[in-house]
């Protein structure tokens, strides 16, 4: 007897349809799994017999044929385990085969019958609406994810007992309801602002780039309070939309790091890998591709401390990523894209020791170990950043200060005011801040005066700005206008994004 059941797999973040088709007939006991199946899907049988067994059903003593359509692409995952046991039983009679039509099934299974989570829910539940399936049932620990896509009934299921009766009629599952709004922020820094003493200009610096979503690199010497700020950066960061939300959780879903019992990532990432990473490990790789830290930063901020420690080719595997917002990967088998729009903030010391040009400590560097040591932070990488910092060493009297300096929440409001702002000017495109632009919507929304222009004339021939530069001191303007109300670019707010750009061409050697 032959039986169909619904489930689903992969590709790079979005789902698509997979058939599990079984097939009963007479013949030497055996079971057999084809359509490309990977290792963990090759091993089901093993795990599904055991669980129908433990579960009080009857393993079929004949010849089983499970096949997995569409049977040219590659299947991962142990999510195939109860589809494939479901399938058994409607071949055997025990499940009604038009239960299995109307609905998606997935689930790892434990050799006692009970169901473990899987990867991917949250992909898998929109494909179910588009094939305007009736439901899905989940594992429990996945519903959450899944039931934040409206129109699709989401049932929790623990074991394949409780699967077998809710789907015969006997024990009806409740689909779940998401009692929160899953959009709402429950998290609590115990991080401010106004932990950080003195650096006034460079709180200036990263407010301006939590409001437009511009990279940063901050340089300055051990102890000047790089890490301290760049952590905070978080405490300011707008919220996410819906729609970016659900970009977001699509990715930790695929990667199973979505929190337990949390439906979406509501806050922006802030992922901060260490410099022995590899460049498949932060872009993204790996013989079946899957996400690196620079889409598990998307739509958040990917933090690089010690950046010249990092090596030079997993740096310069960045550039693509920053300029357009997305990560191809392409294997023998499959090309696939991931999202990696991401804010960049990196840290590092003016040169090994740390030292040079501080007035205060000796710098013990050759000139050579300097301009190796810089050397590693190319020039069409600095060409990307879009705020090159100094930060210098903080002075005793600001250490020891009495008053404290902004808080976060006082930053925070107003770069909720800037976003706002850039959200009614981007409603009608596909961006969500100054940064996104493209050279069309900066000729549009970035119009400066004729002094604006012969400022920014001087400081192209003084100090040897690019193009690209130029591009990222009229998005910065625009943000620094925002952040101030105005309407228009000024000649201020001009002057103020080319000091954040007068330190890039000293970093090349």
């Amino acid at each position: 007897m032959l039986a169909t059941v619904y489930s689903s797999s992969v590709i790079g973040i979005d789902a698509y349809t997979v058939e599990v088709e079984v097939d009963i007939s007479r013949g030497l006991p055996s079971f057999s799994t084809v359509g490309l199946a990977e290792g963990a899907v090759r091993e089901s049988k093993e795990r599904v017999k055991a669980a129908l067994k433990n579960s009080g059903y009857h393993f079929p003593a004949d010849r089983i044929t499970v096949n997995l359509a569409p049977a040219d692409v590659k299947k991962e995952g142990s999510g195939f385990d109860l589809p494939i046991a479901a399938g058994i039983l409607a071949a055997t009679g025990l499940i009604p085969p038009p239960a299995l039509k109307a609905h998606l099934i997935m689930g790892e299974l434990s050799l006692d019958g009970s169901v473990r989570p899987i990867r991917g829910a949250l992909s898998m539940a929109i494909m179910a609406k588009e094939l305007k399936l009736k439901g899905m049932f989940l594992p429990s620990e996945n519903v959450a994810e899944a039931a934040v896509v409206d129109g699709i009934g989401v049932y929790p299921i623990n074991s394949l007992s409780q699967l077998v009766q809710a789907l015969n009629g006997i024990d009806p599952i409740d689909s779940f309801k998401i009692k929160t709004d899953p959009m709402k922020d429950r998290i609590d820094f115990d991080i401010d602002f106004s932990d950080v003493c003195g650096q006034e200009n460079v709180k200036r610096a990263v407010e301006i780039a939590a409001a437009g979503g511009h990279n940063i690199l901050m340089i300055g010497p051990p102890g000047a309070g790089k890490t301290m700020l760049a952590q905070r950066l978080a405490t300011i960061l707008p919220g996410l939309s819906f729609e970016e939300a659900l970009e977001t959780s699509k990715v930790y879903s695929v990667m199973g790091l979505m929190p337990r019992g949390q439906g979406l990532i509501a806050r922006r990432p802030f992922r901060a890998p260490h410099h022995t990473i590899s460049d498949a490990g932060l872009i993204g790789g790996g013989v079946i591709p899957k996400p690196g830290e620079v889409s598990l930063a998307h739509n958040g901020v990917l933090f690089l401390d010690e950046m010249p420690e990092f090596r030079k080719n997993v740096l310069e595997v960045l550039r693509q990523p920053m300029e357009t917002g997305v990560v191809t990967i392409s294997r023998a088998n499959s090309t696939v894209t991931y999202p990696a729009n991401f804010v960049l903030v990196g840290a590092m010391n003016p040169c090994p020791c740390g030292f040079f040009g501080d007035e205060k400590r000796e710098c013990t560097c050759s000139v050579r170990e300097i301009q190796r040591y810089r050397a590693k932070i190319s020039g069409p990488l600095m060409d990307r950043i879009d705020i090159p910092l100094d930060v210098p060493s903080v002075p005793f009297k600001d250490l020891t200060g009495v008053g404290q300096g902004e808080s976060s929440s006082d930053i925070h409001q107003r770069v909720i005011a800037a976003k706002t702002i850039q959200e009614k000017r981007f409603q009608k495109t596909k961006i969500h801040s100054n940064a996104m632009m493209n050279p069309r919507q900066i000729r549009k929304f970035c119009e400066i005066g004729d002094r604006s222009n012969a400022l920014l004339e001087k400081a192209m021939e003084k100090f040897g700005l690019s193009a690209r530069a130029l591009s990222r001191i009229l998005k910065i303007s625009r943000t620094i206008a925002d952040l101030a109300g105005a309407p228009t670019i000024e000649t201020a707010h001009v002057a103020e994004a080319i000091q954040y750009r007068t330190l890039d061409r000293k970093l090349i050697v």
